[in-house]
């Protein structure tokens, strides 16, 4: 779970302009971010909370979050799906991790996202001869 300010994410936005985000979303997750206004800072913000949640699932130690790694797009439906690429790919499979779901919600002055890993089933081994 991870919960992100809204009001701490405005001032980011105004400080550093949308560069600032250009590290930690991909272009495409800005793009499903962006309004005819410029960007939506709800969603951002529960871009930003879901890449936390996802990173958490893997349990690494030692290890910086991979922003551009793990992808949060929206799927037809309109729901989020996350996609993990390069390292945190690897990651994922040495946890045993096949998928993560992830839920985002937000409101006024919080985003909060919740995910959970899919963990490989371990092949069943019958312990008699």
């Amino acid at each position: 779970m991870d919960i992100v300010s809204v009001n701490r994410v405005r001032r980011l936005l105004a400080q550093y302009g949308e560069q600032f985000f250009e590290r930690m979303l991909t272009p495409g997750e800005l793009a499903d971010c962006r309004t005819s206004s410029g960007l939506d800072v709800l969603s951002l913000c529960g871009r930003i909370a879901a890449k936390e949640a996802a990173f958490k699932t893997l349990r690494v130690r030692g290890r910086f979050l991979p922003w551009p790694e793990i992808v949060v797009r929206r799927s037809e439906g309109g729901w989020p799906l996350v996609e993990l690429h390069a390292s945190a790919a690897e990651m994922a499979a040495e946890s045993g991790i096949t998928e993560i779901t992830v839920s985002i919600s937000h409101d006024v002055d919080y985003a909060v996202a919740v995910a959970a890993p899919i963990i490989a089933p371990t092949p069943y081994v019958s312990s008699s001869s």
